[in-house]
């Protein structure tokens, strides 16, 4: 792929949206149906792994497959409506199309989940695939001949070096700046306000050059 015309790819949670406040409402509501108490402000702030490992932490080996499905069923109501857009989101999407490039979401959030979310949002992607996460997530990446990925997780960086794309992370979700850096993130931006400029840089200077650039701005 020509280095004006890149594709790039996005994690959803904590990088394109703010999904603590409907994950936050959607275990409260699991809370209730189930009777077990789940602490939906420290499940929140531990965003970024599949689901069933968060559901491990309350409920007994046995039922994670069950209840995982019972989160899955009431997200819709619960979660979509509550979770904005981070800021910059739409405007990093839009900068990926306006150099002729390709945005795709690739998440370890339930695809049906994240399409909802997309849609509830307007955002406008060019292809989603969900439930894969850090190595996993370079299947997608590949397929789609993604040069970035742009994550908030340790495992976002994982899964970008896996594809043998680079690393673009943000620093709005629960890694800090340090923590990404430590973990090999090639570019630490504070959110996505900062992608358009950066992503422009990147293009000028050509994708082949682009990593050590961007590496030397960190």
């Amino acid at each position: 792929m020509a280095a004006h015309s890149p594709t790039v790819g996005f994690d959803l949670d904590m990088t394109l949206i703010d999904s603590r406040p409907g994950i936050k409402a959607a275990y409260q509501e699991l809370s209730a149906r189930t009777g077990t108490v789940v602490d939906a402000d420290l499940a929140v702030s531990r965003l970024g792994p599949p689901l069933e490992e968060e559901i491990r932490r309350w409920f007994p080996e046995e039922r994670v497959a069950e209840i995982a499905g019972l989160y899955r069923a009431l997200y819709p109501e619960y979660a979509v409506a509550a979770s904005p857009a981070l800021p910059g989101a739409r405007e990093a999407l839009d900068a990926v199309h306006a150099a002729g490039g390709r945005a795709i979401v690739v998440t370890a959030k339930y695809e049906p989940s994240a399409k909802l979310h997309l849609e509830h949002l307007g955002l406008d992607v060019d292809a989603l695939v969900g439930s894969l996460w850090a190595a996993g997530k370079a299947e997608a990446l590949r397929k789609h001949d993604a040069q970035v990925y742009v994550g908030d997780h340790i495992g976002d960086v994982v899964g970008a070096h896996a594809a043998g794309a680079l690393s673009v992370a943000v620093a709005t979700g629960p890694c800090d700046a340090t923590e990404l850096r430590t973990t090999g993130a090639d570019v630490v931006l504070g959110d996505l306000t900062e992608f358009p400029s950066w992503l422009e840089r990147y293009l000028a200077e050509g994708a082949d050059g682009g990593a050590a650039a961007a590496a030397r701005r960190r």
